[in-house]
């Protein structure tokens, strides 16, 4: 589109999901809303697309599926989205006593408890997993209707959550902790920390607690915890989101990238620049829908320390899903909650502590799932009905740092060394299963942290942005964890306070902050 200029309610850096949000909620309010987005599409890294050449399989390439989003937000917004929950929560394969083996969590409660039994020889672990996961439920209930209001102080919080057991649990103490105390299992024991390891580099014991916070959202999700899948993938998310800003009469310019902000507390200019040259937009406030380091480039303040990734993402096509090592349970179990892959909690360890010394692990712990045994509309007709299926792999304890000496060549290196933990636990090779694209490539793409800072904007390759935050107000949040040091000028991502995760929080929360000012 012709490049935008004018005067506009609001500008929005960015049109990944939150900056969508806001967009909507202002447009429905009567503001004038401009969206501006450098790629050429709408959705940021929660987008579906066909990766692999000439096969009609649309997989959620980046984020891929949600939790955090509040009903609130869809019923505000109407929007059209559907989530499907996944009864089988995880699987993890192990060997013991010389034979395959696993724990299967889901299925229903006789279910799990067998599988805990098998694997444990007693009671012990899954009386322990219960009365743990019951208070992280009390935690849920309490925390999650707090992220669309304005900040609590952290003692408002604390008898939000009402449980003094649980808050020093979870807020105080080194999640390490509670895991060594209540769990014996080292399996048991890397199940429960993995939640508290995606997308965060950190230790068990970490001091600052970033494994805490970590774990904290991964848990309070709709009051839950439950992490369900879109339908249609997460395009289909930001499309609907997408659709609600333009119906509510907001502008969303795509191939328009932001390049200055300049303001003076009350009204503002955006400089953005497109293939037909630049343009400003006047605004009363900015939103930037980016991460903290962006939004000091776009103003010209002083950056934030930088960000640091952690993570391998995979993407795959299988012709069909590989049989297991253990034949107690069927593939399409297995894989269709998360599938842990050497991620025993002394496995954890030992993985973070090679990558602490600067080498990337050689037993590298990752995760995967299949989108398509719950969600088969991403899939082309013939490939659903020929059985093809997809799989997503996240590789953790794998930060930046170690891509920057050949970002090519240890992708490479820690691709292989964790497709070989997956075969370990495998009856057949994985690559034997590999579907290949119209060019005769195995469907098969991975990125590292530097890949999805080159492809997103991501600092660092951080899916948060940056280190997450606890979710109460501290010195200088602001009443709603969107505010910067410019009064008219809002930080609307991932790296706001209660960001991280496809939530959608940061947008409503900044749209929020801009209604309460009573202008534009």
């Amino acid at each position: 589109m012709t490049a935008p200029t004018g005067a506009y309610d609001a500008v929005i850096v960015g049109g990944g999901h939150n900056g969508l949000v806001a967009a909507a909620y202002l447009a429905r309010a009567g503001r004038s809303v401009l969206v501006l987005e450098r790629l050429d599409h709408t959705g940021g890294a929660a987008v579906s697309t066909r990766p692999f050449t000439g096969v009609d399989a649309r997989l959620s390439r980046y984020s891929y599926l949600v939790s955090l989003l509040p009903r609130k937000i869809v019923d505000d917004l109407g929007l059209d989205v559907r989530l499907r929950t996944r009864d089988i929560s995880s699987y993890t394969p192990a060997e013991r006593d010389g034979r395959p083996t696993g724990l299967l969590v889901g299925g229903g409660e006789r279910r799990t408890r067998e599988a805990f039994a098998r694997l444990t020889g007693s009671d012990h672990e899954y009386r322990a997993w219960q009365r743990f996961y019951d208070m992280t439920g009390r935690v849920a209930r309490g925390v999650f209707p707090t992220l669309t209001e304005p900040l609590p102080t952290r003692d408002e919080l604390r008898r939000a959550v009402g449980d003094e057991e649980a808050w020093r649990t979870l807020f105080e103490e080194p999640l390490g902790v509670a895991v060594e105390e209540r769990f014996t299992d080292d399996l048991v024991r890397g199940v429960v920390l993995t939640d508290a390891l995606i997308g965060t580099f950190a230790d068990a014991h970490d001091p600052t607690l970033k494994q805490n916070r970590c774990f904290l959202y991964h848990v309070i999700g709709g009051g839950t915890g439950a992490w369900d899948v879109p339908v249609g993938g997460m395009g289909a998310l930001t499309d609907a989101l997408a659709d609600a800003a333009r119906a509510a009469g907001a502008v969303v310019a795509t191939g328009h990238e932001a390049v200055r902000v300049e303001t003076d507390g009350r009204t503002a200019e955006v400089t953005h620049r497109s293939a037909d040259g630049e343009g400003v937009a006047a605004a009363r406030h900015v939103l930037v829908n980016a991460s903290p380091r962006e939004l000091a480039r776009l103003t010209g303040d002083t950056p934030p320390p930088p960000a640091e990734g952690a993570q391998l993402k995979v993407n795959m096509l299988l012709e069909r899903l590989p049989r297991l090592r253990d034949t107690s349970v069927d593939p399409r179990e297995a894989f269709a909650g998360t599938f842990h892959i050497s991620e025993g909690y002394g496995q954890l360890a030992a993985a973070y502590a090679r990558a602490a010394a600067g080498e990337p692990p050689s037993a590298p712990p990752s995760e995967i799932y299949c989108h398509s045994l719950t969600d088969p509309t991403i899939l082309g007709a013939d490939l659903a009905a020929r059985g093809y299926q997809t799989l997503t792999l996240f590789g953790l304890h794998t930060p930046a740092r170690l891509f920057e000496r050949d970002n090519d060549a240890v992708r490479e290196e820690l691709l292989k060394s964790t497709l070989a933990q997956l075969d370990a636990h495998l009856a057949e090779p994985l690559a034997d299963c590999l579907a290949t694209d119209a060019d005769g490539r195995p469907c098969l793409e991975a990125r590292s942290p530097l890949d999805l800072e080159r492809d997103l904007g991501l600092p660092g390759g951080n899916i948060f942005h940056r280190e997450l935050s606890w979710p109460y107000a501290q010195e200088g949040t602001g009443r709603w964890g969107v505010e910067t040091r410019h009064a008219n000028v809002l930080l609307c991502g991932a790296g706001a306070v209660r960001g991280g995760g496809v939530s959608g929080v940061p947008g409503h929360n900044a749209a929020m902050a801009v209604l309460e000012a009573g202008e534009g």
